[in-house]
């Protein structure tokens, strides 16, 4: 039995908590053959009595709390929307499980822990604002493990870019181990544009070999890809009006299926964010933008064919080809007729930078929104290499795992509305670029052929948009006429292929 004062008692725990925190053990493994059963401290007239599991309640050993900070994710975006939380008060998390899940006006990101502890305090609901370099949680680290505490500065977009641990840009909770992560640090592989494999979309390391695999041209399996699909002959007991050619993919293709419309009767207000916030400010500033419309048709028959050809040999390589690559090299080669068309202006329009690189956007329809990732540098590859890249971006539009790198940086664009329906369309340019092509639906139409006989022919009408302020529409029409020229003679492409 001891006799302390209360103040000493404060004192001898605080001590003892120290240095078991300094140890890196926890006071219940500790044993002494010497330690008394009971322990008694008089602090004033009552004895008080407290047991060897009291004591240890009282003084054990807590880490210290950590604000886990919202980091900078790149291209000046300063707040985001908690779109879900993954844990709550209470919750036990490791280093790299999923925290949450934000969205900003450019891409979805999923962020994961940098420490092991308890989640204290969550500092945003779903659907709130959160703000860059503002707490998001609040996290108790365990004693035993090491903290290095977070300055209050916000990571530069270099950065961020270069994270791989603790920020991944994507749509669902995707998770991958430290191995794997090393394993993609080493080999410069951003986990953002992998599409894991495993459970609840874990990044598994054959996933990193595979991607690996695929950047170092190897033979890899087909990725699902949407396609522009060319009429199939029409039956003989489908009639159709006379005088008015009918596209026979529609008689061949089920309708698919709708979902029922429920009435509720009530109006709802909701604010405008994340894609749509975007798609905002770019047709905000799309709109001092003076537009010039120019349309014209092509006969794609050649070009048919030569895709039919070409398909089961890019299918044997592990790639669908589609018709898209062909659009995006003849624009590629037109560009490098009209360079002009792949330049950009700034917000005044005082300057005009012509660009280098031919980064050809495409305007892909995702269950995030519309999204437009683009092909780098397309003026050095091949339609096969194109075919490869829109193979990957598909596969990551649809796992909802775009990055920020995928959707900016682009030069010129194409949108193909055809894939859902549609011949002629009024595309609006995405500022900074200067002009976009709208590519409507291949139909099989009659047209004059040789002898001025009546023929079937492949024909897609595409309609084109050009900043009117530094493009005229001479520049317009012979670039489209070069375009053509291509797909009506893909053989052609092959004189200018380099």
């Amino acid at each position: 039995m001891a006799a302390v004062t209360r103040s000493s008692y404060i004192f001898v725990s605080r001590l003892l908590s120290q240095h078991l925190c300094r140890r890196s053990f926890r006071l219940q493994n500790f044993r002494s053959s010497r330690t008394l059963q009971q322990i008694t401290f008089r602090c004033s007239r009552e004895p008080q009595v407290f047991s060897r599991r009291a004591l240890h309640a009282a003084s054990a050993c807590c880490g210290p709390v950590v604000q886990f900070k919202l980091s900078d994710i790149g291209e000046g975006i300063m707040e985001v929307t908690v779109k879900e939380w993954y844990v709550k008060e209470g919750d036990k998390v490791s280093q790299f499980d999923s925290i949450c899940e934000v969205q900003s006006d450019k891409a979805s990101v999923t962020i994961t822990s940098r420490y092991d502890g308890v989640i204290k305090k969550l500092y945003y609901d779903v659907d709130a604002t959160a703000l860059v370099g503002k707490p998001l949680v609040d996290i108790e680290t365990e004693s035993s493990s090491e903290v290095i505490q977070e300055e209050d500065v916000v990571e530069t977009p270099a950065m961020a870019r270069e994270e791989h641990t603790h920020q991944e840009i994507k749509g669902h909770k995707t998770q991958a181990t430290p191995a794997v992560r090393r394993l993609a640090m080493e080999n410069n592989i951003k986990l953002s544009e992998v599409v894991g494999t495993g459970k609840d979309g874990r990044i598994l390391k054959e996933d990193i070999l595979n991607f690996l695999a695929k950047q170092t041209g190897a033979i890899l399996p087909p990725a699902p890809v949407q396609e522009i699909q060319t009429p199939p002959p029409s039956p003989p007991s489908t009639a159709a009006p006379v005088g008015r050619p009918v596209s026979t993919s529609t008689v061949a293709k089920a309708p698919p299926p709708r979902a029922t419309p429920v009435f509720t009767g009530k109006d709802v207000t909701e604010p405008v964010k994340g894609f749509h916030k975007a798609m905002v400010k770019t047709m905000t500033a799309a709109l001092k933008i003076p537009h010039f419309g120019y349309c014209d048709e092509v006969d794609l028959s050649r070009l048919v064919a030569l895709r039919t050809e070409l398909k089961p040999i890019a299918e044997s390589r592990g790639v669908k080809l589609s018709y898209m690559p062909f659009f995006i090299k003849a624009a590629s080669l037109g560009l490098l007729h009209f360079p002009i068309l792949n330049a950009s202006v700034d917000e005044d329009c005082q300057n005009i930078t012509y660009r280098a690189s031919h980064n050809i956007g495409l305007a892909m329809d995702t269950s995030q929104g519309l999204l437009v990732p683009n092909v780098k540098n397309v003026q050095l590859l091949s339609v096969f290499e194109i075919a490869q890249e829109l193979n990957r971006l598909q596969a990551l539009g649809t796992a909802g795992q775009l990055s920020t790198a995928h959707l900016t940086g682009g030069t010129f664009t194409l949108s193909n509305i055809g894939s859902i329906g549609g011949t002629y369309a009024k595309p609006v340019i995405l500022p900074p670029e200067v002009a976009i092509g709208a590519l409507g639906k291949i139909q099989v139409l009659p047209r004059f052929g040789a002898g001025n006989q009546v023929v079937p022919a492949h024909i897609m009408k595409v309609s084109w948009s050009a900043d009117h302020r530094v493009i005229d529409g001479a520049t317009m029409c012979r670039f489209s006429n070069l375009w053509r020229e291509y797909l009506e003679n893909p053989a052609s492409m092959v004189l200018d292929l380099k």
